[in-house]
């Protein structure tokens, strides 16, 4: 067992996996105790990170994290399965690391992707009220049937994202558009073209 969690071509997976166990331990002690390490991850995050298209999910960017070490970490175990399987010895690790970072990237994303879709929003009972609002489509393409995530302000410069679905046609990933209504959980949009004198910088100086 020693062995197997100091050899030196499975050391950086077996730190992916023994992170992991750390930050779930951390995370649930620090539940109970109010101080989680992901708060303070937040506090410290550059503000480009944070709004990045890529994190603008309805669950905990915790999971993001989690889903990457995870699948590091399997990725890893199995292509030196596989070399093992063939050479009868383990690969270098620097062979391996990159295709093991590239397989868990695309399976997060591909995770965060699919639970983004299946997690409904979470609505409060004083929704603020955002029609004839400008938004940005911040996650995925919508269509009628199949809402999208977008990012709007409020009167007060509140960030706030909202589900959103067009009447016809698609709504492209960062297209401009207006929530003209709302419907049950979600706001029906219109986009606005490119050419609109209100993204026509040129026009407010």
């Amino acid at each position: 067992m020693l062995d197997f969690l100091f050899n030196q071509n499975l050391l950086p997976f077996n730190l992916s996996f023994m992170a992991l166990i750390l930050l779930s331990m951390a995370e649930t002690i620090g539940y109970y105790i109010g101080m989680r390490p992901s708060t303070f991850i937040k506090r410290i995050s550059p503000a480009w990170l944070r709004e990045s298209p890529l994190l603008q999910v309805k669950f905990s960017k915790v999971l993001i994290f989690v889903f990457l070490l995870i699948t590091f970490s399997f990725a890893g175990y199995f292509l030196q399965l596989l070399f093992f399987a063939t050479q009868r010895q383990l690969a270098p690790w620097y062979y391996l690391i990159f295709p093991a970072l590239i397989i868990a990237i695309f399976f997060t994303v591909f995770m965060i992707h699919c639970l983004d879709q299946v997690i409904k929003p979470k609505f409060s009972a004083n929704r603020i009220n955002l029609l004839g609002r400008l938004a940005t489509v911040s996650s995925g393409n919508a269509r009628p049937g199949f809402s999208a995530q977008a990012r709007v302000r409020d009167e007060f410069g509140q960030l706030h994202y909202v589900q959103v679905e067009p009447e016809f046609g698609e709504l492209e990933f960062q297209s401009q558009i207006i929530l003209i209504r709302f419907k049950k959980s979600h706001y029906i949009a219109k986009k606005i073209s490119v050419s609109n004198h209100l993204f026509n910088p040129e026009l407010h100086l």
